[in-house]
């Protein structure tokens, strides 16, 4: 086999143009797909971030029934202390879990003195909430990082309209449960700005002042935000824990709770979806490249080189060897051309994070793009091409070793 390389390797440098040329198709195709997933792949990664670190969550917990009915906030559907008790006792034997934050969500109408308009907020422990989503903190454009008792964070939008400011009193008016009507005044101590995505333009307050302006007897929660310590393992670990919530049933014997991961309450999942299947007709396409080249070339190299190989065959050389030799002339340029177009790819991503490019996404602005390389893209794109260009190979390397010897010599 050492022999057979080291003639493949010789043919291969025979035709130095064509082995270049071949080599070069193959590294533009290398590289092509490999800065497209990492730059993809940056992008998803920073939106999927933008959006369970600043409001979402890795994972969330209602009570059954909740989330189907979540446009209208629904009261009568939050989780009562008991069912707390039992979701933070399963909670905390969890080790994959980070942080979680209670939230208290409802809708209410907010004033100005001046003006009224309708508002949805969130009522927080900011110590747990921050944990929980620790880039809501960078959405404040104006005022503190954190709220305290009788505070309020502002969406950014309805402060523009509304004319408020960092420092303004302001009112919130809800309807608790039973119908009656309550209201609180607070202190704008910050201007939140929008997220793109479902409660991207909600206010936060502190829960106490929540169940106050409800009036609630005792606490109750409408959302549990939780937080992983590695997002990788969000499917493994939302099984898993969805299997155990699934063993807590109410008093009718019927589960009470429901979790879902960001995927299921996020509509940029779907964008997230959209770019994978990007990456993999993107992937196809390089299929098709490393096809053409190297077919083409082994191609043309068996029509060139007809009479030497009835001379090989007359002076005794098995088929299957000449079959392994042209075999492994397309293998030697894919392994090539993977070498290079991942060499090349290397050198184009740390340029591309040199640059610091940014971008915009959503309210979010000056966003920089930081390409990374995974290193089992590298190895499954560098598997593929090899894998395929001896595939591409295989039909001129048949035809070769099918060759009769006497018709061959007489080729001219």
């Amino acid at each position: 086999m050492g022999k057979l390389l080291k003639i493949a390797v010789r043919n291969l440098l025979r035709y130095k143009r064509r082995t270049l040329l071949t080599t070069f198709l193959i590294t533009i195709g290398v590289v092509f797909v490999l800065v497209f997933i990492a730059v993809s792949g940056s992008f998803k990664a920073m939106m999927t971030g933008q959006i369970t670190d600043s409001m979402i969550g890795h994972l969330q917990v209602h009570r059954k029934g909740y989330v189907a009915s979540i446009d209208s906030l629904p009261l009568n559907l939050n989780l009562p202390a008991g069912a707390m008790t039992r979701l933070e006792k399963i909670l905390a034997a969890q080790p994959e879990i980070e942080a979680y934050s209670p939230r208290l969500k409802f809708g209410g109408m907010f004033s100005n003195f001046t003006e009224t308009t309708n508002i949805r907020l969130n009522g927080v422990h900011p110590d747990l909430e921050l944990a929980t989503a620790p880039l809501l903190a960078s959405r404040v454009v104006e005022g503190g990082k954190t709220i305290k008792k009788g505070e309020i964070w502002v969406p950014e939008l309805l402060a523009r309209g509304m004319k408020v400011k960092v420092g303004d009193m302001v009112v919130i008016v809800a309807t608790n449960r039973d119908g009656s009507v309550n209201g609180r005044q607070l202190t704008v101590s910050g201007i939140l700005a929008s997220a793109t995505g479902p409660g991207g333009r909600d206010g936060y307050l502190h829960i106490e002042d929540a169940a106050e302006i409800l009036r609630m007897e005792e606490s109750e929660t409408s959302e549990v935000a939780i937080r992983l310590k590695d997002f990788g393992k969000l499917h493994q670990v939302s099984a898993r824990l969805a299997a155990l919530l699934a063993e807590e049933l109410n008093r009718q014997d019927k589960p009470l709770f429901e979790l879902h991961t960001w995927e299921k309450l996020s509509p940029f999942f779907n964008i997230s979806r959209m770019i994978d299947v990007m990456t993999f007709f993107i992937k196809l396409m390089l299929i098709a490249i490393v096809l053409v080249s190297i077919m083409n070339v082994m191609i043309m190299a068996v029509y060139e080189r007809i009479r030497e190989i009835g001379t090989i065959a007359a002076i005794g050389t098995l088929p299957s060897r000449i079959l392994a030799m042209f075999l492994l002339e397309g293998f030697c340029l894919g392994i090539a051309g993977a070498i290079v177009g991942n060499l090349a790819t290397v050198v184009i991503v740390a340029i591309l994070n040199l640059s610091e490019i940014t971008f915009d996404f959503g309210q979010q602005t000056g966003l920089v793009l930081q390409a990374g390389i995974n290193p089992s893209d590298v190895l499954t794109i560098s598997a593929i091409v090899i894998i395929v260009s001896a595939i591409a190979s295989l039909q001129p390397a048949l035809k070769a070793s099918r060759m009769e010897p006497i018709k061959a010599l007489r080729h001219v």
